[in-house]
């Protein structure tokens, strides 16, 4: 049974079927076609004794193997490798077929080797997931056959591995190590000058020699009759929060991923960030209520629990309630701090609705609203009209465009940050707008 689950017969032997076939009937009008087509009989069956004989010796077979990394990181490419070692005495040619899983959506991946005798082989391929969760890879298959081409044998490898998507830690990485390296701005961060000192003032002493002379104070100087300077000492690490709202307008997507997916992906980096700058990192999470809430500690290990936290996010797309968002601030962080709130408001209208919470929530923090510009309608806005249709459409396109400027205005107005971005470059935009506020010293 064995045996039979792995024969396949190649096309070429049904090539080689219809040629005799052809030749019998021929015979019909020329006898001599009779003897061809026994002879094409016998040769047939004996390659297909041949070719079974070879891909079927005992003592010869394709070992394979597919390799995969201990997690995957949303929305990037991910490697997957695939060795796989020839153990026949004769050059054979392989189709691999991976099972790739369910939520990848592709059912077509096919991978032509061609393998010399006691040869091996390895290639990678890129799977590009846009959902966290868990991801199983079904059976590598490999189906072997030989220049002979007749028939083909089924090989099976790796059933069901698993492995999980986790929030993009490739794009922490990239912003973690050009941030080491002081090249952010190859990534389009901004070069802002910081604005007076960058720490905070303790008292004032006497000059001593190695003090900067931009510290001398003058005024206590010529009270003094010699010369005093300001003392400084580090700024204190600052609470920064990333809130993010886990409701219905978080789900609609951009080029695959979800608006709640592209806020997650920045959450990480820009906490990973704020890390590097010694500052306090928490986060919050809310829809209908408050599903995850890691107050700010100011240790690299407590990326790890940010992590874990943002992988298990999982949200019915409730509609999100801000007042029990405000609530929530109020009892569990009495400091001030910096509140990056990503969320997204479609309509004017309701932004007005929960205008009366972000303003209670920007009295006692500095809060941020990152909301998200719809890239198609721009994408609309930029195409020539020239049909009735496409004129009203690209008036409505640029009349929602306008309604989100209008709605970032309306937050400035009321003394409310904004960032208005489009989803890829989101992650950009927030460290951009953290490291204004952090030179321009506005959480003091």
């Amino acid at each position: 049974m064995a045996f039979l689950k792995s024969l396949y017969i190649h096309a070429n032997f049904y090539y080689y079927l219809a040629l005799v076939a052809l030749c019998f009937l021929l015979a019909f009008w020329a006898p001599i076609f009779y003897a061809v087509a026994w002879i094409g009989v016998v040769v047939v069956s004996a390659l297909l004794l041949s070719d079974l004989l070879a891909i079927y010796n005992p003592k010869k077979n394709i070992v394979a193997g597919r390799l995969l990394p201990e997690r995957f990181s949303n929305s990037d490419k991910n490697p997957v490798s695939i060795t796989i070692k020839n153990n026949y005495g004769l050059k054979v040619y392989l189709e691999v077929i991976d099972e790739l899983p369910m939520q990848l959506q592709k059912r077509d991946f096919l991978h032509n080797v061609t393998l010399p005798a006691f040869g091996q082989y390895n290639f990678d391929y890129f799977v590009r997931p846009v959902e966290r969760g868990e991801y199983t890879f079904g059976n590598l298959n490999i189906y072997v056959f030989s220049p002979l081409k007749i028939v083909k044998r089924k090989y099976q490898f790796q059933n069901a591995q698993m492995v999980k998507v986790y929030p993009s830690f490739i794009q922490m990485q990239k912003y973690d190590f050009l941030a080491i390296s002081h090249n952010l701005t190859a990534l389009g961060m901004k070069k802002i000058r910081r604005i007076g000192h960058t720490q905070e003032f303790e008292q004032i002493k006497e000059y001593v020699p190695g003090d900067d002379f931009r510290t001398i104070n003058w005024k206590a100087t010529a009270k003094k009759s010699h010369l005093m300077v300001n003392q400084y000492q580090d700024e204190k690490s600052q609470p920064i929060y990333s809130v993010i709202d886990t409701g219905r307008v978080m789900k609609m997507p951009f080029e695959g991923l979800k608006l709640l997916d592209y806020a997650i992906n920045s959450t990480l980096a820009f906490s990973n960030v704020a890390l590097k700058k010694h500052d306090k990192v928490g986060m919050v999470s809310f829809s209908k209520t408050i599903e995850s809430f890691i107050p700010p500690v100011n240790k690299l290990t407590h990326l790890n629990q940010i992590i874990e936290t943002l992988y298990n996010i999982n949200t019915q797309f409730h509609d999100s309630d801000f007042g029990n968002l405000y609530a929530h601030l109020k009892r569990k962080a009495p400091h001030r701090g910096l509140m990056m709130l990503y969320t997204n408001f479609e309509h004017i209208s309701a932004l007005k609705r929960q205008l009366p919470y972000l303003l209670a929530i920007s009295k006692q923090h500095l809060l941020v609203v990152v909301m998200f510009e719809n890239t198609e309608l721009s994408k609309l806005v930029l195409q020539d009209a020239e049909a009735i249709e496409t004129i009203y459409q690209k008036t409505i396109a640029e009349k929602f465009q306008y309604e989100k400027r209008l709605m970032a205005k309306e937050l400035n107005k009321h003394g409310i940050q904004t960032i208005l971005t489009p989803p890829e470059k989101l992650t950009i935009n927030t460290i951009n707008k953290y490291l204004e506020i952090k030179a321009r010293g506005l959480l003091q």
